[in-house]
């Protein structure tokens, strides 16, 4: 039986599998994953729980032998087995694959890294799915991340914002372990269920909330000395260069939907000197540009994410240079 994430809860509520094989590298899936087998097992009456974390060849001795004893007592056990690799050898796989025939006093859980093709045609592998239930923990990617924040937002009664979420994703960049302590940290500081960009800045820092903002009113409004010398402030406060850069880039995104005329034209409620600064840019849109922006908010991006060489603060120095009218040279082709 092969199982996902969003059947499990509807499964473990019917009657539970003998043996359970949970496989992935998301640290934090496969925990509440097997968290929720557990509780299951216990509720089953599988009181006993009998852990081995499979490290070396020699610790498949003791697997094999408690796979041999059964409870002095009668008493219902979960046996867990946690593997360090998802390759166990030869004996390793003879030990796992015995497990499909455990008795009914053991229900067997048995965790194990991401099964790639070869792992899964394995004789051990294809045993613990027959017997009882795979459940493959996938990878939530970068296009997916947005989405699994959002949907984990509203699990703990917050609605949040695109924005919200574009600034979550972008601080915990693949990370769910971070993400998921992010938004528990957010339930407890925000109040109500409305959850907005800003509320996100805050939990970060109230200081860099507001710096972050001045940055994008002195850009909007093309004061370049002003923008400089935030940009150099939040610098020295230690806030991180993505904070920065997914302001920048929203400004960016609204003043390309103004040019366009699309559905951007109104945008988000903003204060009154944010007003008067996005209606500075409105007037400077016709020789706006925006090629050279995007360009070097790439870059930022990408040196920010070590996948190109260079000081991001530089970057986003020009980015801000730029966004403010002056001429900075321009970046260097196919980078």
């Amino acid at each position: 039986m092969k199982l996902t994430l969003e059947n499990l809860a509807g499964h473990l509520q019917g009657r539970m599998a003998p043996v359970y094989l949970v496989s992935g590298d998301e640290t934090l899936l496969v925990g509440e994953a097997c968290d929720a087998i557990r509780a299951s097992a216990r509720a089953a009456g599988f009181a006993a729980r009998e852990v081995h974390f499979i490290e070396r060849a020699g610790d498949w001795a003791a697997v094999e032998g408690s796979v041999g004893t059964m409870s002095l007592f009668g008493d219902l056990r979960l046996l867990e087995i946690r593997l360090q690799s998802a390759k166990p050898g030869k004996e390793g796989g003879a030990v796992l694959a015995s497990l499909a025939r455990s008795g009914p006093d053991t229900l067997v859980l048995v965790v194990t890294p991401h099964l790639d093709r070869d792992a899964q045609a394995s004789a051990w592998a294809k045993a613990l799915a027959e017997a009882g239930a795979w459940l493959p923990v996938r990878e939530v990617d970068a296009q997916q991340l947005p989405g699994w924040l959002a949907q984990r937002c509203r699990r703990v009664g917050l609605a949040p914002s695109d924005e919200a979420v574009a600034l979550l994703a972008a601080r915990v960049e693949g990370n769910l372990l971070a993400g998921q302590q992010e938004i528990d940290k957010l339930r407890l500081l925000v109040e109500g269920e409305r959850l907005e960009a800003a509320q996100v800045l805050a939990a970060v820092a109230d200081s860099s909330r507001y710096d972050v903002f001045r940055l994008s009113e002195a850009v909007l409004a093309g004061d370049a000395p002003r923008a400089l010398r935030v940009l150099e402030g939040l610098r020295g406060e230690g806030v991180e260069p993505t904070l920065v850069l997914w302001a920048l880039t929203r400004e960016l995104r609204q003043l390309w939907a103004l040019r366009q005329g699309g559905p951007g034209e109104r945008g988000p409620w903003r204060p009154p000197a944010q007003a008067a600064a996005l209606e500075r840019a409105r007037r400077r849109l016709p020789r706006f540009p925006f090629a050279r922006l995007a360009s070097r908010a790439l870059r930022a991006d990408r040196m920010i994410k070590g996948r190109l060489q260079g000081e991001p603060w530089d970057e986003l120095l020009l980015l801000c240079a730029e966004f403010c009218g002056l001429r900075a040279p321009a970046p260097p082709r196919g980078a």
